[in-house]
Order: structure tokens, then sequence, then C-alpha cells
């Protein structure tokens, strides 16, 4: 453990010796765009099927579309990412700096295990997070969208399933909900616990700052499992789920009106999951309505 770790005694890492769990800052804002990008334009259930064209392209978009949403969360405090103190950099220009990203944005030819390669940093997993009461901006998001205009279906089809009355579950003050968004691990970095272990680190560290709840959408399978069953004493109901197999939206071609299925042949189940960090005996702190699915057995 070095000095910068952000475990404690009462919130630990519970990951091997060789990972630390740190604060991001502002200068790990590229990097962190990085494995959010490289993990969900090659290796998401949905983006690389949806949009499975010119994937570098669509990702080196992507990294100035995908800035505001980064930056928000990452100057917000409450986000955290897994450190690799055993890391070998591939270059010594890396060594000296502590890591380097070496994306050329326009070379267009490069595949996903090229552009891994020049993520040269120890980096390997980030989850990002926001104080609810300080809403994300949609128009600075609109750029994202642009780049990935499926990404904003996801979150409207589950706002608008969502039974929950709004003062139930929103914030009315600072450090009441905390909103995630931005599950990363770089592909080489996978299989090992990671994104199980920071993603209770975080319920841990969310719950000594005094919030009752944090809320996160999940496009992966094993992400909805971590989020809808935590350890003791959280618990968790998904509020709102669809598959993208199933959604229909309806448009007008040449004066025709048919059904379409947007999301192609991208079959996934997307969830919204809440967490109640201070649970009542009844299950729902602060007033917090019953929820529509109970968080039970996750595929994942």
């Amino acid at each position: 453990m070095t000095k910068l770790s952000a475990a404690t005694a009462t919130n630990p890492t519970n990951l091997p010796p060789r990972y630390e769990i740190r604060r991001l800052t502002e200068e790990h804002i590229e990097w962190v765009k990085a494995i959010v990008l490289h993990s969900n334009m090659f290796y998401s259930p949905v983006w690389p099927v949806c949009y499975p064209e010119a994937k570098t392209a669509r990702l080196y978009r992507g990294f100035g579309a995908v800035d505001y949403l980064i930056r928000h969360q990452i100057e917000s405090g409450h986000s955290f990412g897994v450190f690799d103190l055993e890391y070998k950099f591939k270059r010594d220009e890396s060594k000296s700096t502590g890591g380097k990203l070496y994306w050329d944005l326009k070379d267009e030819t490069l595949d996903q295990d090229q552009l891994l390669q020049q993520m040269d940093f120890p980096l390997v997993s980030v989850a990002l997070a926001y104080d609810g009461l300080h809403e994300l901006d949609m128009e600075k998001i609109m750029p994202l969208i642009e780049c990935l205009p499926l990404f904003g279906a996801v979150y409207h089809v589950l706002e608008e399933s969502d039974p929950r009355e709004a003062a139930s579950w929103k914030p009315t003050g600072e450090k009441q909900v905390l909103m995630r968004n931005a599950t990363s691990t770089r592909h080489d970095a996978e299989g090992n616990g990671i994104m199980k272990a920071l993603a209770q680190f975080l319920m841990r560290y969310a719950a000594e700052q005094g919030f009752r709840g944090i809320q996160i959408e999940c496009l992966a399978d094993a992400v909805t499992k971590v989020w809808s069953q935590p350890p003791a004493p959280f618990k968790s109901t998904i509020v709102a789920e669809f598959n993208t197999q199933d959604y229909e939206e309806e448009v007008e071609v040449d004066g025709v009106k048919k059904k379409v299925k947007p999301f192609g042949e991208a079959k996934q189940r997307a969830t919204k999951v809440y967490c109640e960090l201070k649970p009542t005996q009844n299950g729902h702190a602060n007033g917090l309505a019953p929820a529509a699915v109970p968080a039970v057995g996750a595929l994942g």
C-alpha cells in the first residue's frame, strides 16, 4: 500500500496486494477516457454489435465527446480507480512519467490489441460517480449521444419504465444519492474480481460519507449482479429493466410507419439498480417507495 491508497481500516480494498484503489484526479482523465472507451467500443455486449463498423474511428470521436461525462465525475471527488503496483511499462518514456497514453487520434488502422498496447499506464479499472444533487448538463452530454445514439436510448427507456416517484429517492441536498456512470476494466486485467471489489469499496465509501443510496445503470450482466446483490447491510433493488432484443421504436419510412429494433442483434439485459446504504427494517430507507422488481438472481 502506498500513501496514495484510498483504503482505510474500515474500508479495505479486498484485492491482492498488487492492486491499490486510489481516488481519481484530473491527471487521470485521459487514462480514464481510454479505458472507458476501449472497453465499451470493443468488448461491451452492446456497442460493438450495434456499431460494428469503424470501431476505432468511433472510439477516437468518442474521446472528445466523453470528456465532459468523465471530467464531471472525477471533479466530484467520488470516482475511484484500481492501480496495478506491479505493472510493467512498455516504454521508458512511460516509466519516467508514471504512465502515458500514446493514441494517435488520426490513425484509424489500429485494432483493439494495438490500441491496448498504447495504453501504457498502471490504471486498470475505474468506477466513476458524482453527487446526484449536481446533475449532468444534458447539452454537454449531446456529443456523446451523437457518437453513440443508442446510449441515450438506454437511459431514456430505463427512465420511462422507472415506476418510482421522483420525490421518493431523488436528493434534496448534497451527499444523499451517489450517481454511478461508467464502470470499466481494461481488457488485459479482466477476470481478477477487480470490478466487484471496487464496486463494494465504493458502497462502503459512500455509506461512510453519509450517502443514503447509490443509483447505477448497467449494460453488463456481471455489473448488474454485483450491484443488485451487495454485501450486508446494504440492500438493492432493480427498479427498471428491459432487454435490448425486445425493444422497438416506431419510425416513418416513405410515409409509412413501421416498428424497428434499433439494437439489432444485440442481446443484453439493461438495468437500473438502486442500492440502499441505510436500509430500514422494511427495506426502504428515507421514504424510498417499494420498487418494481426485487433484485435477486441477476445472471452474470
